[in-house]
């Protein structure tokens, strides 16, 4: 994931636009407003789709973009800027604007010499240690390999031994505390009779190892050994290179097999994930016995977007899963912070784009032992593993009396509200089916009502007029093939920048305007277009060596995504310009069939309050109806040409 998009994602363009003193309100599944770049406040044209994470003005200044278009031309201030200030309010690290100082760097690197040590320290532990050693071998039944592969230890049952250890090398006290391996408190202990403020953090536990993605150390967890021994599991305390949030076990010896797989499983156990290594089953982290975070599926995201939650069965993680959703959806609904996981869950994956699904173990085996008993069993339920909304249902009707009307309608007010926040209408229809035919209910029954038309008492309802989305020929796509086809444009053109006149010749001969950079919803690809359309129009020799060198830090990243996705072009250059012709109208389609849509909920909401502003939407919608057909006669042109 390029930093530019991970500021995206981690911006809630909502949020955003609302603290900046823009009041919006929620049109389906969008939001609206009036727009904050122009004086004309007669109707609230300026709408936002979280979704995308983009905003649009069907109003006087005609405009749209992403996050960092709106803080541009909000403040006035250019991309680098914008991309400064939201990384710095998403919390992201912008390595070309913001070197780590010297002294920071030397801090961090000591704290991680400091914790290598310690791993030897615990290393040396484990290998004389009997019991700990018989545990693992004989009951985990793991291989001597395996350890030193995985850096396993023992912190021996002593307060002070690793302070010892450390100040005879010359570390103080503070260092230790500093990298999560002592605690400072006063000690309620007899033998210490109040004195020692400083001991040792861990103590008579089964060391771990955790190390970041690029397998730098960061801390420890640790488990114990004693089954009265409380807590079960202990992780270092948050440091400056320990986030726990922000990490996931084992991803250091994962990536290049959840990259293979394209797909990584989510345990919850280090134990877990050390066993399934050990079986051959290499594409499997933990998040080290927290609840599943963003930042922590954002990681995963940079090496794939198919993930499967491999639950142990009635562990906290399952049932949390199914907890609260009654109390969770009274609370989204206010707008509190209160956060429900398979809803969380599901947002996230909505947000990133990934393909999230539950494995669920039989049995009461945990995937270790499940691994360890047969490892195709272990293959072949990772394999049929569900999305969370499926896994959801199947676990609520479990011992249910489905033939109870009243068991039927606690099911089904549990499962819709959760249908209904899922962006897409495929994936809600979708699941509307599966519930219907899990309670044995006429579908129809389900649907969620819609919004009811004003109607005056005693009197009947006005006729609704025709919907806008009636006219058009050709369904809305997704807004994932906005962005997939906007991206091969600019590819395509960063590759060959002497296509422009060509492409934009090619628009003019079915009626279509030239491209610009307007046609691009996404800051980075219309900065990119932007140099690309200046190479050539200054008629420079070497298109893309001009580009190359012009081109902002920030952007790098973008460009070779861009030329890995264009590598494989036909060789034809008509052909290369009749896809490009396409791509540049499916992108305008997408575009205009979204104004279309929200235009009409717009309208329709306007009519039904008995709003003077519904006649404005259908003004507004006309011009995208006719934009949109006239793309859609263009694609019909281009498929008659093909076949003469």
């Amino acid at each position: 994931m390029s930093t530019i998009d991970e500021v995206k994602s981690r911006i809630d363009i909502v949020d955003l636009i609302q603290n900046s003193g823009v009041k919006l309100r929620k049109a389906g599944r969008n939001y609206t407003g009036f727009c904050p770049f122009h004086a004309n406040k007669n109707t609230p044209a300026f709408v936002v789709w979280p979704e995308s994470g983009t905003w649009r003005c069907f109003g006087e200044c005609n405009e749209g973009g992403d996050v960092f278009k709106f803080v541009m031309k909000k403040e006035g201030i250019d991309f680098r800027e914008a991309l400064t200030r939201l990384a710095e309010r998403a919390g992201v690290e912008l390595p070309a604007l913001r070197q780590e100082r010297p002294e920071q760097k030397e801090a961090y690197e000591l704290l991680r010499k400091l914790l290598e040590d310690a791993l030897i320290f615990y290393a040396a532990h484990l290998r004389s240690n009997a019991a700990v050693l018989s545990y693992l071998r004989d009951k985990r039944k793991l291989t001597d390999a395996t350890m030193e592969t995985f850096g396993l230890g023992y912190a021996p049952d002593s307060w002070d031994a690793m302070l010892k250890h450390f100040s005879t090398r010359g570390f103080s006290a503070s260092n230790l505390v500093e990298a999560g391996l002592a605690t400072e408190r006063e000690l309620d202990h007899e033998l210490t009779r109040g004195e020692a403020r400083v001991y040792d953090r861990f103590r008579h536990r089964i060391m771990f190892p955790i190390r970041d993605e690029n397998g730098r150390m960061a801390g420890f967890g640790a488990r114990i050994v004693d089954p009265n021994d409380v807590p079960k599991f202990l992780n270092s305390p948050e440091t400056p290179v320990f986030t726990k949030g922000r990490l996931l076990y084992g991803l250091d010896r994962a990536r290049k097999a959840i990259r293979a797989a394209d797909q990584a499983v989510i345990v919850e156990g280090y134990l877990d994930v050390i066993a399934l290594h050990q079986a051959g089953f290499e594409n499997v982290v933990s998040p080290m016995g927290t609840a599943l975070t963003e930042d922590q599926l954002r990681l995963l995201k940079r090496f794939t977007r198919r993930i499967v939650l491999a639950l142990d069965p009635d562990s906290a993680g399952q049932k949390a899963v199914l907890r609260g959703l009654e109390a969770a959806r009274d609370a989204m609904d206010r707008g509190g912070g209160v956060s429900f996981p398979a809803r969380g869950l599901m947002q996230s994956e909505a947000r990133l784009q990934t393909d999230l699904r539950v494995a669920s173990m039989p049995d009461g085996l945990d995937p270790d032992e499940i691994a360890a008993r047969d490892p195709s069993e272990w293959k072949r339920l990772i394999e049929d593993a569900k999305p969370i909304m499926t896994h959801v249902m199947e676990t609520l009707v479990i011992g249910q009396d489905l033939q109870d009307i009243k068991v039927k309608n606690r099911i089904a007010a549990q499962v819709l509200p959760l249908i209904e926040d899922l962006p897409s209408d495929v994936e809600r229809e979708n699941y509307r089916q599966q519930l219907a035919r899990r309670l044995g209910v006429y579908e129809g029954r389900l649907n969620p009502p819609a919004v009811s038309a004003a109607r005056p008492r005693g009197g009947r309802r006005a006729p609704a007029a025709r919907p806008i989305e009636a006219a058009l020929p050709t369904t809305v796509v997704a807004v994932s093939s906005s962005r997939k086809a906007a991206s091969f444009v600019v590819g395509v053109l960063y590759r060959k920048p002497e296509l422009l006149f060509r492409l934009d010749r090619s628009l003019q001969q079915y009626g279509l305007p030239p491209l610009t950079a307007q046609d691009f919803e996404y800051t980075d690809l219309q900065m990119l277009f932007g140099l690309i359309k200046e190479a050539v129009e200054q008629d420079q020799t070497e298109h893309h060596d001009f580009v190359v060198n012009a081109m902002p830090e920030s952007l790098k990243p973008l460009s070779l995504e861009l030329d890995t996705m264009t590598e494989k072009l036909p060789s034809l250059e008509s052909k290369v310009l009749e896809d490009l012709t396409r791509r540049v109208i499916q992108v305008r389609g997408i575009v205009e069939g979204e104004n279309v849509e929200q235009l009409s909920t717009l309208q329709r909401e306007a009519q039904e309050a008995g709003d003077l502003k519904a006649s404005s939407y259908s003004s507004l919608a006309t011009q995208h109806v006719a934009a949109k057909l006239r793309l859609d006669q263009a694609v019909r042109k281009m498929d008659k040409k093909k076949l003469e």
